[in-house]
């Protein structure tokens, strides 16, 4: 429990940090975005920038909702003492995932890297919309483990544009690759760890409950 609630801590740490940098930059420092859109070159459709940043600020906006919504309903402490509020802050969290995906649908043909990258965001919107549509009809069906395992699912999507960034910086800055190829490597290797990362902590946390259940199995024979 100690173990969790400090992995918790990390990551409400991780998307407090996160947020407010996103929003902060995007709405203040840069709200026109001209660092990133300078690098969206040979596109095939015309960037329309007024319609596109009003379409990024819808985006960002939910997605930082979606994140924050999203963190307060894994702790334990929302369903079990105040299973109105974690219900309804489950609505919160599913409405901004389709406002989410419905924006990115808009922007994906403008994607940075072309229609690589085009395709990868799509996919991504797919894979995002079924994962979490397995999680409501698993909470429907009054399925607690399973729906608490698919939306651990969902929500690794909420760390999508973090990780994106995180490897184009990486690749491009540390490594010294043109940015467009970081961003297009960045995405797919983005989607590759949130779907990743999910299976591994839920591995992990099924093997820390297991070695409790044997450790509070031998403590009770040692008393009997």
């Amino acid at each position: 429990m100690i173990k969790n609630l400090s992995f918790y801590k990390l990551v409400a740490c991780v998307c407090t940090i996160y947020i407010l940098y996103t929003l902060s930059k995007s709405y203040l420092i840069n709200p026109g975005a001209e660092t990133f859109l300078i690098h969206k070159t040979d596109l095939t459709r015309e960037l329309r920038t007024p319609a596109w940043l009003m379409v990024m600020y819808v985006h960002i906006a939910f997605a930082c909702i979606a994140m924050a919504s999203g963190l307060l309903n894994f702790w334990s402490g929302s369903y079990k003492k105040y299973p109105r509020l974690h219900r309804l802050n489950g609505y919160v969290y599913i409405s901004s995932v389709l406002l989410v995906v419905l924006s990115s649908g808009y922007m994906a043909p403008y994607a940075t890297g072309g229609k690589i990258s085009s395709m990868g965001f799509n996919l991504l919107n797919l894979i995002w919309l079924a994962v979490t549509t397995a999680a409501i009809v698993h909470i429907r069906k009054k399925r607690i483990p399973q729906h608490r395992r698919w939306m651990l699912r969902s929500y690794a999507f909420c760390f999508t544009n973090l990780l994106i960034h995180l490897f184009t910086f990486i690749l491009n800055k540390m490594i010294g690759i043109t940015y467009v190829t970081s961003y297009t490597i960045g995405l797919y290797g983005a989607m590759a760890c949130i779907l990743v990362a999910p299976e591994v902590i839920l591995r992990i946390g099924k093997s820390l409950f297991e070695e409790v259940s044997i450790m509070n199995t031998a403590t009770k024979r040692r008393n009997d």
